[in-house]
């Protein structure tokens, strides 16, 4: 079973998203909105097929990461979340919450060894 596809986004704490919104706009030309930026792209298997990575600021208050204490979190694509899902449950990784759906696509939240929160997305276009 194919698992990690590809990284979906980085999302990071930051003291104010707006500015660091503006800082990598204008210093590195990331075309930025109110939450970050989206790079689009093809899949290199599949040129027909396109896929985006997030780039998200967040306050440094936000409860999104939460369990976990740490000021980043690391999305990745997958291709079978419920599959997935079910052998990570066999072999004892934390699951944070249940699969939630969006027009977008399924997410989860897991830790790993560390505590560091990962977040699992099967998007729609896969």
């Amino acid at each position: 079973m194919k698992k990690v596809t590809g990284l979906g986004g980085v999302f990071f704490k930051c003291d104010n998203p707006k500015t660091m919104n503006e800082w990598y706009a204008k210093n590195l030309g990331l075309a930025t909105s109110e939450y970050g930026a989206t790079f689009d792209w093809r899949q290199a298997d599949d040129p027909s097929k396109t896929g985006t990575t997030a780039w998200c600021t967040f306050p440094q208050d936000t409860k999104y990461f939460n369990p976990s204490a740490k000021p980043f979190m690391i999305n990745y694509r997958v291709e079978n979340l419920v599959a997935l899902l079910e052998e990570l449950k066999k072999d004892n990784v934390t699951i944070v919450d249940e699969i939630a759906e969006y027009d977008y696509g399924k997410f989860v939240h897991v830790l790993d060894p560390e505590g560091n929160i990962i977040e699992l997305w099967e998007p729609k276009d896969e």
